[in-house]
């Protein structure tokens, strides 16, 4: 599949970070199964528990709009090496996607991996682990 709006997405919501404190700016771009793209950034705050990443960010933008089927997500942190997701990130990652989404790692719009779930996040707790 061609992600390069939401490549671009991601790289351009990463200039808005919020990120004084760290100054490790990080840019996500989701695209929910009908299609619609979501973006957010990384918002930080003196109380470093009070900071919110840029993938939660996407995602609760999307969520709050009634989309909850992740089909992609782009990220983009370090443009000189490709930044995974925190643990908590990939955790609501898991929470909304399934075993076919791509997890887009970007360091510019030529460079970028795709991953899966599990590949970032084996042996997830999932809501299957809840329903029995």
């Amino acid at each position: 599949m061609d992600y390069r709006e939401l490549v671009r997405k991601a790289l351009e919501i990463r200039e808005r970070a919020y990120a004084p404190y760290s100054n490790f700016k990080v840019g996500a771009a989701v695209i929910m199964e009908d299609g619609k793209i979501y973006s957010g950034c990384n918002i930080e705050n003196a109380s470093y528990g009070a900071t919110n990443c840029a993938e939660r960010t996407a995602i609760f933008n999307a969520v709050t709009e009634g989309n909850r089927k992740l089909k992609a997500i782009a990220i983009v942190g370090d443009t000189t090496t490709y930044t995974y997701p925190c643990g908590i990130c990939r955790q609501v990652i898991s929470e909304f996607c399934d075993e076919d989404t791509d997890i887009i790692l970007v360091k510019n719009e030529k460079e970028y991996l795709t991953k899966k779930i599990d590949d970032i996040l084996p042996g997830a707790f999932t809501k299957k682990d809840l329903i029995k």
